[in-house]
């Protein structure tokens, strides 16, 4: 039996989800908006019989037990804990700070039955899902060096808004870097022991809406990481390209390279003389959007035969991100922070006590 939906948000990844949710099944009960007018605009556009601006209208509606948060990341925490704290099963996009990462973990801790998943769907786009596979299967031999190149437009509204302000979440760093980072970790089991990085804001300015705000948020991300095992990573993030949409992953071996570009796979063994396509995907969407798909599909399997409507198995969803991989991509995050600061490498230690809520202030580069 599927639960009733509540979600939280009303921006394009809402716009995509709530589609695929209702043709998996799932009744979409409620929707909260940062207005009510917002709320109640996106209701009507999806067929949506709830509208609000308040949170514990969506969190205490009887007919809603799965919760999904696309909120902006400075509210994340205070819905994801208050929807655990009450019963309802969660899945969440990355919350602000490592402070609000802790207080995440903790909650879904502390309530172990309930769903508590992060919303990384790339984890479950089948290119990567076969890479994964194929991976552990030797196709590569021993792992060396992982490669990620995501270019696109830029990622700021044309109102001031989080998405321009580093402390709040905004930045590519924080919004798809966080994406890759979880990624990489979940494709080679490894996770990152120091890390080097480099941010920078060419665009300080915002749209003609913004006035005399200036803009903090990175639109410019170069990062390394030593992971455990002595596997190399390297990242750049580039939203300086409009009309350009790069979304390019490639894992180096000793015997040979699988890449992801978009959503198809392609790999070459040493012996070969070309690259093979190893899986073609004619979706025609973008990998987060094809991604999303197959994690409803999964969470559908998850859910639908359970006779209590808050009741879920783990199996369909196990390649899901916790909240504890939350935590260690938000740990990275802020170690990639404080490396743009000292120019140094610097060590990734996964804490849940003593965090300093300090953390992410930095002094912006000359």
């Amino acid at each position: 039996m599927l639960p009733g939906v509540g979600v939280f948000g009303t921006g394009q990844t809402v716009r995509a989800l709530v589609p695929l949710l209702q043709k998996e099944g799932f009744p979409v009960q409620a929707v909260w908006g940062r207005t009510q007018e917002e709320a109640e605009s996106l209701a009507s556009e999806l067929d949506i019989p709830f509208s609000t601006s308040k949170t514990d209208d969506v969190l205490l509606h009887p007919e809603v037990h799965l919760v999904c948060i696309l909120t902006p990341p400075p509210h994340t925490r205070q819905i994801a804990v208050k929807a655990l704290g009450i019963g309802k099963n969660v899945i969440s996009e990355q919350a602000a700070t490592l402070t609000d990462a802790c207080k995440m973990v903790t909650a879904a801790r502390y309530y172990p039955q309930l769903m508590s998943i992060m919303g990384n769907s790339l984890r479950f786009l089948p290119a990567f899902v076969q890479m994964k596979h194929l991976l552990g299967e030797g196709y590569c031999g021993n792992l060396q060096v992982c490669e990620a190149r995501v270019y696109g437009g830029s990622l700021l509204t044309q109102s001031y808004g989080w998405a321009w302000e580093e402390l709040m979440g905004g930045g590519g760093l924080h919004t798809v870097g966080s994406c890759i980072i979880d990624l990489l970790s979940h494709l080679t089991g490894r996770r990152a022991v120091r890390v080097h990085g480099m941010l920078r804001t060419f665009v300080r300015q915002g749209g003609p809406a913004g006035g005399i705000r200036s803009v903090t948020a990175d639109d410019y991300a170069c990062f390394q990481l030593l992971m455990n095992g002595g596997v190399v990573c390297s990242v750049t993030l580039n939203f300086n390209l409009p009309g350009t949409d790069v979304h390019e992953i490639m894992l180096v071996g000793s015997s040979g390279r699988l890449v992801a570009r978009g959503t198809d796979l392609y790999g070459q063994r040493a012996s070969m003389q070309v690259e093979e396509l190893l899986l073609s995907d004619g979706e025609g969407v973008g990998p987060s959007v094809r991604g999303l798909n197959s994690m409803v599909t999964q969470l559908r399997l998850s859910f639908q035969a359970q006779e209590d409507r808050r009741s879920w198995v783990r199996h369909p969803v196990s390649m899901a991100a916790s909240f504890e991989d939350g935590l260690y991509v938000q740990t990275v995050v802020d170690a990639i922070k404080r490396s743009n600061r000292t120019g140094e490498w610097e060590s990734v230690e996964v804490k849940i006590q003593d965090v300093d809520p300090n953390h992410n202030h930095r002094t912006l580069p000359n």
